[in-house]
């Protein structure tokens, strides 16, 4: 994804929220003074291009499905997904997270050598300030929705899920396989519920850019 393409979106989606670029800016060159090292994302590129990634979302449906997920060559888990993964014995191959639910998690997937793509934004620079410090740098991959600031990269996105689905797609994956996405959760809260509104929307772009279509989103692309 290039920033130029993602740039207008973007910023349909500050307006949309009423958020701050420069907190994101802020949020990320925090980041970036944080790490002394970083997970370089295209050394996963040869095992990713042309197979099957599972883009494993929090739903509450993900317990019942998640063997879904274990089918698939790879898993890219957002947030506690990754927990749901691995107490049902299905290994995360890529951890993303903007680190407001489990952060503990990620802590202990980097030391184990598992990449987590750790994500700055304008609402969580003191978790970064507390969290990033505890990651393995070498497994530690840095993300923004801002322009990007190497090591600190943008890759499209705006949630956990949707992130991760933008990444199986740069690093080549063939095909995605969404488990534990519902986009109608009646259990979350407003806000979250229009995240995943526009989650829904970033994917129909996504599919659409790969001349694709996503099953999760079957139901959908009418209202988006």
């Amino acid at each position: 994804m290039n920033f130029d393409e993602w740039e207008p979106v973007y910023e349909r989606i500050l307006a949309d929220f009423g958020f701050d670029r420069a907190g994101d800016e802020r949020a990320r060159d925090v980041c970036r003074s944080l790490l002394d090292a970083a997970f370089d994302v295209e050394s996963l590129r040869d095992d990713v291009a042309g197979s099957s990634v599972a883009v494993v979302g929090a739903a509450p449906s993900l317990e019942r499905e998640v063997d879904r997920a274990a089918d698939a060559d790879h898993v890219f888990a957002a947030s506690t997904a990754a927990d749901v993964c691995l107490d049902h014995g299905v290994d995360v191959d890529l951890m993303v997270t903007d680190l407001d639910k489990n952060p503990e998690t990620a802590v202990d997937l980097t030391r184990e050598g598992t990449p987590v793509a750790a994500h700055a934004h304008g609402d969580n620079i003191p978790l970064l300030r507390t969290w990033l410090p505890r990651f393995a740098s070498e497994a530690t991959l840095p993300t923004t929705q801002a322009a990007p600031a190497p090591p600190v990269t943008n890759f499209g996105g705006f949630t956990d899920g949707d992130r991760a689905a933008f990444l199986a797609d740069h690093l080549g994956a063939d095909a995605l396989v969404f488990v534990g996405w519902d986009f109608e959760d009646s259990s979350v809260e407003p806000t979250k519920a229009k995240k995943l509104r526009w989650a829904a929307r970033l994917l129909t772009w996504l599919e659409s850019r790969r001349d694709d279509r996503f099953a999760v989103l079957d139901g959908h692309r009418e209202s988006l």
